[in-house]
């Protein structure tokens, strides 16, 4: 049990660092970017992880919320494509930056929805307006604007409440952060994640999606199949080398000098807190 604690102390201060300055950090030049996904589902952009919508004559199933400054203008983003209400609110994981503003939608009414882990994590944390007021432990499908919004568990992964979100018409899932495009996975040990579940979680999302299906990401670009396939892919090499490092006694300074991203840095930034997560869950010792 010993063994853990770097670990945990790290991705305690990786998680809770951000959350410590967001009281002071300035939202007022933040920008709410919509974009067409297909059918009836759109994603905005702005701060923190991706917002999922399906909108049409029924009104609008959102997916994730930012953080909690932003709400006013997520609201007017949404106005510009639907003018209906916001009938339910998904949230694929627990961290803030996809759950901030679920205060904000809860005591307008909004209906929160998301696996019992998060609620059971959220309580923690956060006020009871915030909290999911239905949760699942398998899967839940919502029919509305001629959409099955089909969601559905995985196992622990980024953290230990993921949810994917497959639009079945529309033919797209939102991955949370279980997938991203813009940096190394981030396994969040703290709330339940794993490298193993992180593997078997790609392996559902691969196998839930067709070679049309579009996948948006809990941050980045929308993608493809192929795409998750290669960040599975990169996984399991980099996975294999450290693997093969900690079977040969090499220190986390000593693989971290072998640089086994090196082949995937220039496309995902900083490898570190990737790499200790794979170091520590395959028997490594700091």
């Amino acid at each position: 049990m010993l063994r853990h604690f770097p670990l945990l102390a790290f991705s305690t201060l990786a998680w809770f660092a951000p959350q410590m300055t967001l009281a002071q950090r300035d939202f007022s030049d933040v920008e709410i970017i919509a974009h067409h996904v297909a059918g009836s589902v759109y994603y905005l952009e702005g701060a923190g992880g991706n917002i999922g919508l399906s909108v049409g004559e029924d009104g609008v199933v959102m997916i994730d919320d930012q953080f909690a400054p932003l709400t006013d203008k997520i609201l007017a983003a949404i106005r510009q494509l639907n003018q209906g209400e916001i009938r339910f609110l998904i949230n694929t994981h627990v961290h803030g930056d996809h759950t901030g503003g679920n205060e904000n939608l809860g005591k307008m009414g909004v209906l929160i929805l998301a696996r019992d882990e998060v609620r059971v994590r959220l309580a923690a944390q956060s006020p009871a307006a915030a909290l999911p007021v239905l949760t699942y432990s398998d899967a839940i499908t919502i029919h509305l604007n001629g959409e099955e919004v089909y969601a559905f568990s995985v196992p622990p992964a980024h953290t230990d409440g993921d949810t994917f979100i497959h639009f079945m018409e529309s033919d797209v899932i939102h991955a949370g952060d279980v997938f991203r495009t813009t940096a190394f996975p981030v396994i969040d040990t703290n709330n339940g994640g794993s490298l193993e579940g992180s593997l078997q979680a790609l392996g559902v999302l691969i196998g839930a999606a067709g070679p049309e299906t579009k996948i948006l990401p809990g941050h980045g670009e929308i993608s493809s199949r192929l795409d998750v396939m290669a960040f599975r892919d990169m996984i399991i090499d980099v996975s294999a080398q450290v693997e093969d490092m900690v079977g040969q006694g090499l220190s986390y300074e000593g693989i971290s000098a072998a640089n086994p991203t090196k082949a995937y840095n220039a496309r995902y930034g900083d490898p570190d807190r990737f790499l200790r997560a794979v170091f520590i869950e395959l028997g490594g010792e700091f």
